[in-house]
């Protein structure tokens, strides 16, 4: 049921917001030179990687760390209005269609992630990565947060990441259609 949920919502996602996808892909070609889209390999269901697609928001050829705080440097000013109101994440619902995602689970971290899960925490790897969670949801101003810390990679590490596997081990024992469309309008009204 959920993966015919998300194939007829993706679908029809695409379909209505394709002119709105159109205005942001040549807003993009037009403010920030380069590619339209960023595109990365992440972890995905039982480990397999796939390709994550989003409106590209930051400079082209910066290296860096992966994790990103507000005022960060690479984010570009059209990116940072794309990232605040979520939209820089709608090409995803191309990864949804495909079944590379759904719209509710963990997100899809870079693939080594998948690596430090150990014990009942690898139960989460049966899950599609989701577009949104409840680690999300609790984590939806992950940059201002790490903004505030000293080292912010390291309390990544040690604080968020460790919370977001308790989220989503939670999420893998109670998940249900009823709570993911709840998760979905609570995203949407928030990033509004």
């Amino acid at each position: 049921m959920k993966r015919l949920f998300d194939v007829v919502v993706s679908f029809f996602g695409l379909v209505v917001l394709f002119p709105v996808l159109v205005v942001i892909a040549l807003l993009i070609k037009w403010r920030m030179p380069g590619p339209i889209f960023f595109n990365q390999i992440r972890g995905g269901r039982h480990g397999k990687t796939f390709i994550i697609h989003k409106f590209r928001s930051m400079r082209t050829n910066i290296g860096g760390t992966t994790v990103s705080v507000l005022g960060d440097s690479r984010v570009t000013p059209l990116g940072a209005k794309l990232r605040k109101y979520k939209l820089d994440e709608l090409p995803e619902l191309w990864n949804v269609l495909k079944g590379d995602m759904s719209f509710v689970g963990p997100r899809p971290d870079m693939p080594e992630y998948a690596q430090k899960l150990v014990g009942e925490q690898k139960k989460i790897l049966e899950l599609r990565p989701g577009v949104t969670g409840p680690a999300t949801l609790k984590f939806a101003n992950e940059e201002v947060l790490l903004a505030t810390v000293k080292n912010p990679e390291k309390y990544n590490e040690e604080v968020i990441w460790p919370e977001k596997v308790r989220l989503n081990l939670d999420y893998y024992y109670n998940q249900s259609l009823a709570k993911d469309i709840y998760i979905m309008f609570k995203t949407v009204f928030r990033a509004m």
